[in-house]
């Protein structure tokens, strides 16, 4: 069970956040920077690849070991260092391949998916907790 409701306790958080700020930074941050080579609708087989995928790195390498060691500074640490990580292999790779991306656009992304990844893998971290105490 705890895996269950590690899951899904970083699958919906984390979910709400990027889905608000995608809808935020789309047209501000990322249309205006890389106009044309943005699709106009989304393919949502990679879309729902990813977010079926990204929370099984969040469990494994944050939230458990944070469980492990009952450290919820540990998690949020975990969590952010394993968001800037994934998130600064797409960003930088796109930096050194594609011609409109931008620094301004790899380091607010990298600093996005490291906040982004230490809240969801909190809310799981007190999520399993709050579940195996009741």
């Amino acid at each position: 069970m705890t895996y269950l409701i590690g899951y899904i306790a970083i699958l919906l958080p984390f979910g709400a956040v990027d889905a608000v700020w995608l809808s935020l930074m789309g047209p501000r941050l990322y249309k205006p920077t890389l106009g044309d080579i943005l699709l106009t609708d989304v393919r949502i087989g990679p879309a729902i690849a990813f977010y079926l995928l990204y929370p099984i790195g969040l469990l494994v390498f944050a939230v458990l070991p944070g469980l492990k060691s009952g450290s919820p500074v540990a998690v949020i640490g975990h969590g952010a260092l394993f968001g800037a990580l994934a998130y600064a292999t797409y960003d930088l790779t796109n930096f050194a391949t594609l011609r409109n991306w931008t620094l301004q656009l790899t380091v607010l992304d990298i600093v996005y998916g490291a906040a982004a990844s230490a809240i969801a893998a909190l809310v799981s971290f007190l999520a399993v907790r709050a579940f195996s105490n009741a």
